[in-house]
């Protein structure tokens, strides 16, 4: 039986990695989100999107790292690997759009991974008993 290392576990009050990294991960695309309309008006909101593309796509790789440190040697699941692996193809296909300049597939699909990191991130978060 596998067991979970405290490097892995939640405890009480303290974040571990994966946390982290997925909270790293939501904040970098409510950035995008912020910056997208910004880019329709100035400079600067152009070159902000693009700082923060290169942020969001940072923070979706080091995602697939901590869940990968999380599940091989603390024995945890899986499944964030599988998580974390498909954030991260979701995130190349949403550079290459913005790079295609396909705002029409670009924009909903930035919807999708800023809902579905929102959702990750609650996920991560381990619920305490009511009463």
């Amino acid at each position: 039986m596998a067991t979970q290392t405290t490097a892995t576990r939640a405890t009480p009050g303290r974040l571990t990695f994966l946390q982290v990294t997925i909270a790293l991960q939501t904040l970098a695309l409510a950035f995008q989100a912020a910056t997208s309309g910004m880019l329709l008006s100035s400079a600067l909101g152009a070159m902000l999107h693009d700082v923060g593309s290169r942020v969001m796509y940072g923070a979706s790789m080091l995602y697939v790292l901590a869940a990968v440190l999380a599940w091989r040697p603390g024995g945890g699941s899986p499944r964030p690997v599988l998580y974390a692996s498909g954030f991260l193809v979701l995130a190349s296909l949403q550079v290459v759009l913005g790079i295609a300049h396909m705002p029409s597939l670009h924009v909903p699909l930035g919807v999708l991974m800023c809902t579905l990191s929102v959702l990750a991130l609650a996920r991560s978060i381990p619920r305490r008993p009511v009463g």
